[in-house]
C-alpha cells in the first residue's frame, strides 16, 4: 500500500524535482524476475532506482532496522516492509548464503531484486571488486541480470550529511546478461568469478568508473 501510494505521490515529484537523466528502461522487464545489478555510491540509489525503473524494486536491509524498540522503530519497521524490503541479519555467518536463498525465492515469485555486488558503499568514488552473490543469484535463479550505472548519486546524499542536495543524477541501464541453463556452475569457484566479471564489467562500462581490484569492504578498514 504505502509502495503504490509513493509511486503516485512522491515518485513524480522526486523526478521533477532532480530530472535524473535515464537511458535504457526498455532494458527492464516489466514483469517476471530480475536482478536489478547497480553500482553503489550514496543511500540515494535505493531512490533513483525504483523511480527510474518503471516497477518495485526489493532490497534486503539489515535485520536492525525490523527490530528497533519504540514506536519510531515499529513505523520503521512497518515502512520497510511496505517497500519490501527484506530482513538481512549481518551478524549471521550464514547471512550472505542465507540472503542468496531468500533472493532465489523472491525471484521465483517474478520480483525484481535490487542488489549491489560490491557489498558496500563506494568508499572513494571507485567501482570495487565484486562479491560472487550476484553470480550465485543469477546462476540458480535463472533470472536475467539488468546492469545499471548510477552517476552522482554521492552528491545528492553525502555520507554523514543528512540533507538531500539538488545535483544532476544519472541512471543507466544496459541489456540483459542471461545466465541461466546454468546451475552447475554454482560450484565453480572459477566460473562464479567469471559470472561476476562479466557483470562487473557491463556495470563499468555503464557507471564510466575507475576499477579498484579489491573490496570496497578491505578499503574502508584500512587493510
Amino acid at each position: 500500500m504505502l509502495y503504490h501510494a509513493s509511486e503516485v505521490l512522491v515518485a513524480p515529484l522526486i523526478r521533477a524535482y532532480f530530472k535524473p537523466r535515464v537511458s535504457g528502461q526498455e532494458f527492464v522487464p516489466r514483469t517476471g524476475p530480475a536482478i536489478i545489478a547497480a553500482n553503489h555510491l550514496s543511500a540515494a540509489d535505493e531512490v533513483f532506482t525504483p523511480i527510474t525503473a518503471g516497477r518495485q524494486v526489493l532490497y534486503f536491509a539489515k535485520a536492525e532496522y525490523f527490530t528497533a524498540p519504540g514506536l519510531r522503530g515499529r513505523i520503521t519497521a512497518w515502512s520497510f516492509r511496505e517497500f519490501g524490503h527484506v530482513p538481512v541479519d549481518r551478524y549471521n555467518p550464514r547471512a550472505a548464503a542465507n540472503a542468496v536463498d531468500v533472493g532465489v525465492e523472491l525471484l521465483g515469485q517474478h520480483k525484481a531484486l535490487g542488489i549491489y555486488p560490491e557489498g558496500t558503499r563506494s568508499p572513494d568514488g571507485r567501482l570495487h571488486k565484486f562479491r560472487t552473490g550476484v553470480a550465485r543469484l543469477a546462476l540458480r535463479s535463472g533470472a536475467p541480470v539488468i546492469p545499471v550505472g548510477l552517476i552522482g548519486t554521492d552528491k545528492v546524499l553525502i555520507e554523514g550529511d543528512r540533507h538531500w542536495y539538488r545535483a544532476p543524477v544519472e541512471v543507466h541501464y544496459g541489456p540483459a546478461l542471461d545466465f541461466s541453463g546454468r546451475p552447475e556452475d554454482e560450484r565453480s569457484s572459477r566460473k562464479l568469478r567469471e559470472v561476476t566479471e562479466t557483470i562487473r564489467e557491463a556495470v563499468q562500462k555503464l557507471s564510466g568508473q575507475d576499477y579498484v581490484d579489491s573490496y570496497g569492504s578491505a578499503v574502508k578498514a584500512g587493510e
